[in-house]
């Protein structure tokens, strides 16, 4: 695919996170941009408000005829790989023969001639690329960027500079999907059991991961969270792996951690090399962690010590990621996109530390039929951290119901002895039935839609 000669770009699915930053990429890039998404969110709204057209009726008629009657060579068709089998618009363009690409696809053709950081991993590989790419763009490295998540400092998933020397990219285990990239620096943070419903098995998932570090670029660098299981023999000889933790037993690591008025305070450490009372707003020691690898990954492009402070400074975080929606002195309330147990466990125990006397709720959606099934006595021991629990039917995202597997299951194994079933729409009600302290709106699916009139409800109550 030459993308020189790309006038139109089709996107089935372009509503996701990541699929909504290519977009925007292509129409920033002077293209004709459409798509498909099944329902219409706030990210899609803003997406037709930047001049996107998109619908949301899977129906072949809908597909623009810009698109259906365009010269082949001429039009790049995208698609997620969440999106449905069955999808009538998606199989119309299986049957005319036209060549699909994955985001993941798009994402190594566009980086496959420029120096690029990719960030793998079931978790932390969001905040820790926006911490990349903040880090680069406050200190004045040009950079383009495709996120995971809408950045806190810029308002948007995607970053791009006409002269751009670096590309910054989440790179997704999902349908293995990463193995199209062959990034220049490379950070894996984490490799927990996921996406079962794809992979099968951990250990096939795990070998994939140890496919996305044999993948780096020659004379390239690879930062790994400590003690991830790193096959040898997959390792490049001309490829440098370097270890990183909140423990001095890593090559690179964290000391001196504290908490200075509701800030993180610590140095960071690199052999010999050493930069002191780095300040980081974020909440939780893993997001510590995230920026140990961030600015190891910053100092390898050459980002001086001093531009690195001022940036991890003035970084504002990724919605959704631990987000304050309200914070008052009577009340709470955080947005997280945890969807999964180590997810929970993270942003339950940042709450703890930040709240230590206070009652924390959460009302929590599970995603997904099969990562319920699978990690069922997980969540439960994670949720059952809360002082109370919320549960919310589980959302179905690309799935079909499974017999036996449904949120009461799920309840059932919590030991918490406040827990309760509510329907998405009756769950303002329940929580404004009694007085609350903090709030955690916790979940992938559309349980973020119940944010904006939570927080609405109890700011009328003032």
């Amino acid at each position: 695919m030459d993308l020189k000669k790309i006038e139109s770009v089709y996107f089935l699915g372009i509503g996701g996170i990541g699929m909504s930053a290519l977009a925007r990429f292509f129409h920033r890039q002077g293209k004709q941009v459409m798509g498909y998404d099944k329902t219409r969110t706030a990210l899609t709204i803003e997406l037709e408000l930047e001049g996107l057209a998109i619908h949301y009726d899977d129906h072949v008629l809908e597909i623009p005829e810009i698109i259906r009657l365009a010269q082949r060579d001429k039009v790049l068709l995208i698609y997620t790989p969440a999106i449905p089998k069955d999808s009538n618009e998606l199989n119309w363009f299986i049957e005319a023969g036209y060549r699909l690409y994955k985001r993941s696809e798009v994402l190594g053709l566009l980086t496959e001639n420029s120096k690029s950081i990719a960030v793998a991993g079931t978790h932390g590989k969001t905040t820790t690329s926006a911490m990349i790419a903040h880090i680069l763009v406050d200190a004045g490295w040009h950079c383009n960027a495709f996120l995971g998540g809408i950045s806190g400092n810029y308002q948007t998933n995607m970053l791009i500079h006409p002269n751009a020397a670096w590309t910054v990219v989440e790179a997704d285990e999902f349908d293995r999907s990463f193995l199209t990239l062959s990034p220049t620096i490379a950070i894996i943070t984490s490799m927990d059991a996921d996406h079962l419903d794809i992979y099968g098995s951990h250990d096939f998932m795990k070998e994939s991961f140890n496919l996305f570090a044999a993948r780096i670029q020659q004379d390239g660098q690879l930062f790994f969270k400590q003690h991830l299981p790193l096959q040898s023999e997959m390792l490049q000889a001309n490829v440098s792996y370097t270890s990183y933790d909140l423990n001095s037993n890593a090559a690179i690591f964290a000391s001196n951690i504290q908490i200075q008025n509701g800030k993180y305070h610590f140095d960071w450490h690199n052999g010999d090399e050493k930069i002191e009372d780095i300040e980081l707003g974020l909440p939780g020691r893993h997001n510590v962690e995230n920026a140990v690898a961030a600015i190891a990954a910053c100092r390898q492009v050459g980002v001086s010590k001093e531009s690195i402070q001022q940036a991890l400074a003035s970084f504002k975080g990724v919605k959704r990621r631990f987000d304050y929606a309200l914070l008052r002195p009577d009340l709470v309330v955080i947005d997280d996109y945890a969807h999964h147990p180590e997810e929970l466990r993270a942003a339950i125990a940042s709450a703890r530390e930040l709240f230590p006397n206070k009652k924390i709720t959460g009302a929590f959606q599970p995603h997904l039929f099969s990562r319920t099934r699978d990690f069922a006595d997980a969540f439960a021991e994670a949720l059952g951290a809360l002082d109370e629990v919320i549960l919310l039917p589980i959302y179905p995202a690309r799935e079909k119901p499974m017999e036996g597997i449904h949120s009461q299951m799920l309840l059932d194994k919590i030991l918490n002895s406040s827990k309760i079933i509510v329907e998405k729409d009756g769950l303002l009600a329940e929580l404004l039935s009694k007085p609350r302290e903090v709030i955690m709106i916790l979940g992938a699916g559309d349980i973020d839609m119940c944010v904006a009139p939570v927080v609405a409800a109890f700011s009328n109550q003032m």
